[in-house]
């Protein structure tokens, strides 16, 4: 198919994300992916990890997209993707082992921000991971000079938007039952964040 949506971001950063998730979702069995976007990712990663099912959602908009690259690829391990909008509620009542996102946080408003913890806290069975890649700020500051000019093109585009600080989201995961277990670097200046739900007897 040649009428695909295609993200060059999601062609340049897979490589390097699959290396992470192949160790941190080694023993998983049930991913949600928040924000499939182009569908990109879903159709790279499932092949990488058969072992688990992967679950693609976004907003509707994106829906036809992401089933171009699944009929395309037709992958046995990836399911088409579900509507998800943070903020409703409806996507909560889902049960997953792990949740993974990709370029996501930086593009929300802060109250969907919050709304994307409080859900992912309500879906994550215990002992389940979220893994978030993306830039982020440390101590208030950007880490490079790119992610500074790439902050001022968001909020140009949409002044609720922005890259986040590191604290201010680890903090709402701890608020959710999420304790981070890695922060890893990434090229490009950005980063995978890996929490994992604590049980309910910690």
């Amino acid at each position: 198919m040649t009428d695909k949506p295609f993200a060059e971001s999601c062609a340049e950063n897979r490589a390097p994300i699959i290396v992470v998730l192949r160790e941190v979702f080694a023993d998983r069995h049930r991913v949600l992916e928040i924000g499939s976007g182009t569908g990109q990712h879903a159709v790279y990663f499932a092949p990488e990890l058969p072992h688990l099912v992967w679950q693609t959602a976004d907003v509707p908009q994106h829906h036809a997209g992401i089933r171009r690259w699944l009929e395309e690829a037709r992958l046995p391990n990836v399911l088409p993707p579900i509507a998800l909008d943070v903020r409703d509620r409806d996507w909560r009542n889902g049960r997953y082992d792990a949740v993974f996102s990709a370029n996501t946080l930086h593009i929300m408003g802060w109250d969907a921000v919050e709304a994307f913890f409080a859900g992912v806290g309500d879906v994550l069975e215990a002992d389940g991971l979220l893994a978030v890649y993306g830039p982020f700020n440390y101590g208030g500051r950007f880490t490079s000079e790119s992610n500074a000019r790439f902050d001022a093109w968001l909020k140009a585009r949409d002044p609720a938007s922005g890259v986040r600080d590191f604290e201010a989201i680890d903090a709402l995961a701890r608020a959710h039952g999420l304790e981070l277990l890695q922060d890893i670097a990434m090229p490009a200046n950005n980063r995978t964040l890996v929490w994992r739900k604590r049980g309910r007897h910690e």
